[in-house]
């Protein structure tokens, strides 16, 4: 049997380790230079092209010899793949991997209700003509139900200014923005876009790399085409199995988040894998609800492979449009071609039985590719699930739930996660398969209940009516709302009052996010919220049949296939053997250095990896580190919401008042020239960038925390203020001041107050605050450099304690330029020919 090219590499790369007379570190240095060409070489490659017969150079033969002359490739998963795409200013040569920075030209990026803010701040930077009108598109869907003078003086604006710009709109009650960036074709497989709003990871469940930006990265992309990102570790979640006869992919979503509920993907990306068979059964729509709450999950983006059932779906997009088109579908015959689609896939030259031509995708996650971490969830085993109340990470078998007889008082069928013409038909099976029961007379929802309808967008309505199922929603007693988000984001009709529950197929169910928050909130599939709106509590329509000998949910870490079930090739089996390898080799390099001293040897500097420092720009920044002992530290805790709409609060006044819902004292312990380190997570909530802005104006030029979430990283940068995240130091301090082993726990979510401004954005997390805990701000006496040359942080633990350095991320050059010159803002100035 041959083995193939890469095995040999891969075999080659681990020679070392065969040598018994090596210790194991050593041979594991050894091993990794060997897989580059050497620098001065005289002899000639041992992988090329062997002497064979000029025949064999043509013909099926060719394709496997000329992989003797292919240069090794660094594995790369698909997020990576797609970010190198649309990355600029990218060294030649240069594989992007989780963790690099880049600049950022996204295909596409969509602002909906926010566009006049974020029209605003162009303007201010002093842009006047959009960079790119074809890269902008702007939808009108937040409050669409407000019609007031004020709302829609903004709407006119909104629309105006798009106008003049060249700039596709969307006018109020056409769609919510995902949905026309999902059925207009805008959001294309294997392309990167972005929209100021958290959902737009919705994108990923047709292979399209859809992440949120804030308000000022929408602003730079109109003026200049491009902003900054940070490419999240990647998480894999493999499916396995087929979801049984009523579950849904809501289900799915709502599972994993309340199974996986320790954020074992906060701030990752997330790619979800499984057999052709597993994949097979989750259609589109599914995965775009699948893909919709992975932000919910905690996650940056949800993407799905670029697969045969996508491939039928694009086919099925590109004839309806070439066939009928639509006076209101108005870009969709201009996006959805099948020349297009023939670039995303090629023929394998394989037809099978039943499905005719096998195609492959031209992009794919590599195999070997590095995966942050791997979880599965086995579909088979699934049964349908409710989230809540009022959290998401709470998620209860609607089996257990139909129990305990919970009357609701509301429903709802609304928002871009589960409103498209699938979900209203499945809604509406309900009421048809209960009318069999009633005379074939549709049965009328209970008088205490209000069911509240709204289509994702007005050509899934049309197909709802076309079918008759928004009919006989209608007939139910449904009560219909514009095509927009409404309900979900707490504006308009129908929202939750004091003392009421409600249950609903959107995507957020915190405290208040739907009304009053002494009110529940559960979320379900579309089935499960029509079954509960007609019984009036919280049921299923039945189609569910527990398996015999059911012992639950089986998921976990790792890809959840069983040994005896798995088919492998040499080169899987090659793979499975290697990080075998590597996790013996990762231990022991772990047990070695849990017997070292703090202050680890230096390496020797020619093993050094040195980041270009721009000129002007500090290689070193050092300072006493100020420590704020407690995890999810929120932007309302940052810099209270009672100033956050105020426009006219000093630089004074944001100092004084910064950390003041944290802390009360801070102001007085915390000093000019100080290092604040915090806990984990810090800066999650809403999206005001003054959580930033408040603690430069404290004087303080750097944070450093466990985590940070991910929206106070992107208002940190675009504001000049620098983050390092250092776990191990928010450990040790710990270790030093306050409990050994802080609570993981985290209290139940609330929406900050008067963040209606802020619709897209989640509400923090409470704060969480280690057992025993002395302080609140404590000035800790302990010294911090962080060498940004090097890429190192070093600790000095007071006068006459240890001292120790740690590696951390990297600050590019291109990173360092925002920082140097303000902020974002100052940046697009400099980029457009404008004043600094």
């Amino acid at each position: 049997m041959t083995v193939s090219l890469r095995v040999a590499r891969l075999l080659g790369q681990r020679q070392a380790l065969l040598r018994s007379n090596i210790p194991l570190r050593a041979a594991y240095q050894f091993s990794r230079p060997l897989a580059s060409p050497r620098a001065f070489c005289t002899t000639s490659s041992r992988y090329e092209t062997p002497d064979v017969f000029p025949s064999l150079r043509e013909g099926p033969a060719a394709n496997f010899l000329s992989t003797f002359q292919q240069t090794t490739k660094i594995p790369q998963t698909l997020t990576e793949k797609i970010v190198q795409r649309y990355a600029v200013g990218v060294a030649d040569g240069k594989v992007l991997r989780s963790g690099d920075y880049v600049t950022l030209q996204p295909h596409k990026c969509m602002t909906h209700d926010n566009s006049w803010p974020v029209a605003l701040k162009f303007m201010s930077i002093g842009a006047t003509k959009v960079h790119n009108p074809k890269q902008i598109v702007m939808t009108l869907d937040h409050d669409v139900q407000n019609k007031t003078q004020k709302n829609l003086k903004k709407y006119d604006q909104i629309e105006e200014f798009a106008k003049n710009q060249g700039v596709v709109f969307y006018p109020a009650g056409r769609g919510i923005g995902h949905q026309i960036m999902v059925e207009e074709g805008y959001a294309w497989p294997g392309t990167l876009a972005v929209a100021s709003d958290s959902h737009s990871n919705m994108y990923g469940g047709i292979g399209c790399l859809g992440t949120p930006v804030v308000r000022t990265d929408a602003a730079s992309i109109w003026a200049t085409g491009k902003t900054w990102w940070q490419i999240p570790p990647v998480a894999k979640v493999n499916l396995t199995g087929v979801m049984p006869e009523g579950v849904t992919g809501k289900d799915v979503i709502v599972a994993l988040a309340g199974l996986f509920n320790k954020d074992e993907v906060l701030n990752h990306a997330i790619e979800f894998t499984g057999s052709d068979a597993t994949l097979r059964s989750i259609p589109v729509d599914d995965r775009l609800t699948i893909a919709n709450m992975t932000t919910e999950w905690g996650a940056l983006t949800g993407l799905f492979p670029i697969d045969s059932v996508l491939h039928g779906w694009l086919r099925m997009k590109a004839t309806d449009a070439a066939m009928y088109g639509s006076e209101i579908k108005d870009h969709h015959q201009q996006q959805f071609l099948h020349e297009r689609i023939d670039k995303l896939f090629s023929a394998t030259g394989i037809v099978g039985q039943q499905t005719g031509h096998i195609f492959q995708p031209a992009l794919a996650a590599d195999k070997g590719a590095v995966y942050a971490k791997e979880l599965f969830l086995d579909l088979s085993t699934l049964s349908p699930y409710v989230s809540g109340p009022n959290s998401v990470k709470v998620a209860t078998p609607l089996a257990d739930l139909q129990t305990q007889d919970i009357q609701i008082n509301k429903a709802y069928l609304v928002s871009c996660t589960n409103s498209r013409a699938s979900d209203l038909a499945a809604a509406a099976k309900v009421f048809r398969d209960a009318a069999t029961k009633n005379n074939d007379q549709i049965p009328k929802i209970p008088e205490h209940v209000n069911f509240y309808i709204a289509a994702a967008s007005l050509p899934e309505q049309r197909v709802a009516e076309d079918q008759g199922d928004w009919q006989v929603l209608l007939a139910a007693g449904a009560q219909p709302l514009p095509s927009g988000c409404g309900p979900c984001i707490g504006l308009g009709t129908g929202l939750l009052e004091p003392g009421e529950v409600g249950i609903s197929a959107s995507n957020r169910n915190f405290k208040g996010r739907m009304g009053s928050p002494d009110a529940k909130a559960y979320l379900a599939s579309p089935e499960v919220v029509a079954a509960s709106a007609l019984l009036g509590k919280i049921s299923g329509p039945g189609r569910y049949e527990t398996p015999a000998g059911y012992t639950g949910v089986q998921c976990g870490e790792g890809d959840g296939i069983i040994e005896e079930e798995r088919m492998m090739t040499i080169e899987d089996m090659l793979e499975k053997a290697i990080k075998q390898a590597d996790a013996m080799i990762e231990s022991v390099e772990g047990a070695v250095a849990e017997k070292q001293s703090i202050s680890p040897p230096s390496e020797p500097k020619n093993a050094e990896s040195l980041t270009e420092i721009l000129p002007g720009f500090p290689e070193r920044i050092s300072g006493e580190i100020i420590f704020c002992d407690a995890d999810n530290i929120n932007t309302d805790g940052i810099y209270p919401g009672k100033y956050t709409y105020q426009d006219d609060v000093s630089r004074e006044k944001m100092a004084e008042v910064c950390m003041e819902n944290y802390d009360p004292d801070f102001g007085t312990k915390a000093k000019a020239g100080d290092i604040l380190v915090s806990g984990f997570n810090f800066g999650c909530g809403s999206s005001r960038e003054q959580a930033a802005t408040a603690i430069l104006a404290k004087g303080i030029p750097l944070v450093v925390a466990g985590s940070f979430g991910n929206i106070f990283s992107r208002n940190s940068i675009n504001n000049a203020l620098m983050g390092v995240e250092v776990p191990k130091l928010a450990n040790r301090l710990r270790e030093a001041f306050s409990s050994p082993t802080p609570s993981p726990s985290q209290r139940d979510m609330q929406e900050p107050s008067q963040n209606r401004e802020s619709l897209d954005s989640p509400p923090p997390a409470a704060v969480a605050q280690p057992a025993q805990a002395k302080q609140l701000t404590r000035r800790t006496g302990w010294m911090l450099e962080w060498d940004v040359r090097r890429s190192t942080v070093s600790v000095q633990e007071g006068p006459s304690g240890a001292k120790w350095n740690v590696k951390v991320g990297e600050l590019p050059p291109n990173v360092q330029e925002i920082i140097a010159l303000g902020g974002l803002e100052s940046w697009v100035r400099k980029e457009i020919g404008g004043t600094l």
